[in-house]
């Protein structure tokens, strides 16, 4: 490649704001060159290291974004902790067609039993996945939502909450609700009906056997301590 060709594609790349297309044209030119690849084959290759590349970025400030407590992932998850868990609706769940769907995902069960560890993986999913996340406690987000609607912004604070594609609430009934925080949340809940996922984990009602089944808007997945 002629010096006066690579300061082209160098100045492109940079006005194109597409800085791995600079960092990685002529080591893949080489690789075209030795492998003899067609122009084509060479410019897809280009191409799409920049968007793998861009689509990782963006996937890093979407998982950062989310305020999570801590980086979790489903191949993380201590399956001999849980060992009925369903592997296989689990990675059907980290697909995010749940999300696509605005469908919910409710993890009920005792503290201990991973709860919080699936939650975040599957927001982190979420995130890779291109859908914007937020993350908080259940008495985290009905103090959002009781300091907007003291200033009179309930509605407003709701809207701008459904242009996440997920919210993960955690820990709902840890610390029971009072009538108006329970009133908030409902709100919440029902302001994101068939328009956005929520997953939820609580340490309600988990005295059933362990369970996956789906519902009209929801995985309810079930745990047992």
């Amino acid at each position: 490649m002629s010096g006066t060709a690579a300061s082209q594609i160098e100045y492109y790349a940079r006005a194109l704001r597409a800085p791995r297309i600079g960092d990685a044209f002529r080591r893949l030119g080489d690789q075209a060159r030795d492998a003899g690849w067609s122009h084509e084959e060479y410019l897809a290759a280009v191409l799409s290291r920049e968007v793998s590349e861009r689509e990782a970025s963006g996937a890093a400030l979407r998982i950062k974004a989310a305020r999570f407590p801590g980086y979790k992932t489903l191949e993380d998850f201590n399956f001999d902790h849980q060992p009925t868990a369903d592997r296989n609706l689990l990675a059907h769940l980290g697909t995010s067609t749940f999300v696509t769907e605005a469908k919910n995902v409710v993890l009920l069960g005792p503290p201990g039993t991973g709860k919080t560890h699936l939650a975040v993986a599957l927001g982190v999913q979420a995130a890779k996945h291109g859908h914007r996340v937020l993350f908080d406690t259940a008495t985290g987000w009905v103090a959002r939502l009781q300091e907007a609607h003291s200033r009179g912004k309930l509605a407003a604070e709701l809207t701008k909450l459904r242009r996440y594609s997920v919210l993960v609430c955690d820990e709902v009934g840890y610390i029971p609700f009072d009538q108006d925080a329970a009133n908030l949340f409902f709100h919440l809940v029902a302001s994101r009906y068939e328009h956005a996922s929520l997953i939820l984990t609580s340490n309600l009602a988990f005295g059933k056997p362990h369970t996956f089944h789906p519902t009209y808007a929801s995985w309810y997945l079930i745990f047992m301590g």
